[in-house]
């Protein structure tokens, strides 16, 4: 008995699916494409790095040795 009713409930339930095309709400209009209408960018223009994603190295390598300058942060422990 217990087997037959959960077979019906998990029948019904699969049939609850919609199989039709979704479709905006009456009166609204559907979200403006992310490109543009013909603006769709190639895989190579996705896979292009913005200057903020990939910065240039901007610091200078020390060439030779130069003593450091006194750090008043680095305390000795107490």
């Amino acid at each position: 008995m217990r087997l037959a009713v959960i077979l019906i409930a998990g029948a019904a339930l699969s049939a609850c699916g919609a199989r039709t095309a979704l479709e905006p709400v009456e009166g609204t209009n559907l979200p403006p494409a992310p490109y543009g209408e013909g603006a769709r960018p190639d895989a190579e223009q996705l896979l292009e790095l913005e200057a903020l994603a990939a910065p240039e190295r901007s610091v200078e390598l020390r060439r030779r040795s130069e003593e450091r300058a006194d750090d008043p942060f680095d305390l000795p422990p107490e």
